[in-house]
């Protein structure tokens, strides 16, 4: 049998979830709407203006869209913080980007990421998004070795049409993300 994508994955889950939560209509069950990417670079543009450009580069590389910066929605003085400051970068996929990204993030990046052993499956928030934070970028293959100086984390926030924290965990297994083995004690 050969390797379904997380497109097929997601066509499937209906009848596997259709049991489980009573579904009357194909349209009720739950489907990936976006996936949003965020760096927070917070103090880093203080110090050097183009490390907020090159997080950006290096960002967009890693997702195939053009990030975005983001400015301080108010001025924050023990912060030293003005409204308008960029203090984040993000960008947000749907579509074919989004599935393929996905893709990658579970398949290539997540194994490559040092001591993982699974996602808590508390990272699946109530109304069933999944948020997972990566410690270093550096796990993507589109980072070249040669180009790592400033090492960055991300927050990769997978955004699902889910009613709850149980269907969306039900949804996240079926489209193969790795959660972590609840132990009986």
């Amino acid at each position: 049998m050969k390797n379904q994508t997380i497109k097929e994955k997601e066509a499937g889950a209906y009848e596997k979830m259709k049991s489980a939560f009573h579904y009357k209509n194909a349209l009720a069950a739950p489907r990936l709407q976006k996936i949003v990417i965020n760096v927070g670079t917070g103090t880093l543009m203080k110090k050097d203006k183009n490390k907020n450009e090159a997080v950006a580069t290096r960002l967009s590389k890693i997702t195939g869209q053009k990030a975005a910066m983001r400015g301080a929605k108010q001025s924050i003085s023990s912060f030293k913080v003005r409204q308008g400051d960029p203090i984040g970068i993000i960008v947000t996929l749907r579509g074919k980007r989004m599935y393929a990204f996905l893709e990658k993030f579970l398949n290539i990046a997540l194994p490559r990421t040092k001591d993982f052993r699974g996602i808590s499956p508390g990272a699946v928030d109530n109304v069933g998004n999944l948020s997972i934070g990566v410690k270093e970028h550096t796990i993507f293959p589109e980072t070249a070795d040669e180009d790592i100086r400033d090492v960055f984390g991300l927050s990769v926030t997978i955004v699902s049409a889910a009613k709850n924290k149980e269907e969306g965990k039900t949804f996240f297994e079926l489209l193969g993300v790795p959660f972590k083995k609840e132990e009986n004690k």
